[in-house]
């Protein structure tokens, strides 16, 4: 039995978070991508800031594993677009 898969049982998601400006986008990328995903073999990861868009691309292997991939992913950005929403502006003036 071989543990590599065919690549139509992967599950492709792609989630597209607004952000205020390009450059608050492009933060929440520089700072999410350094996490390397736990399960590399089964959870591929691409991520792109498209105008002020953050755009998160994944393939997973299991549905399961989606639900609990986007979860993490959204807990970060969410953490990530509060704490730009707190010092956003005050870094900037740096």
């Amino acid at each position: 039995m071989s543990s590599a898969r065919a690549s139509d049982d992967w599950h492709t998601i792609t989630v597209k978070i607004p952000f205020a400006n390009a450059t608050h986008a492009s933060y929440a990328k520089q700072v999410i991508e350094v996490d390397r995903e736990l399960q590399p073999h089964a959870v591929k990861r691409v991520l792109a800031v498209d105008d002020s868009v953050l755009v998160a691309t994944f393939s997973i292997l299991t549905v399961r594993l989606a639900r609990l991939t986007l979860n993490g992913f959204l807990e970060n950005v969410d953490l990530v677009a509060r704490t730009i929403g707190e010092f956003g502006e005050d870094a900037e003036k740096l």
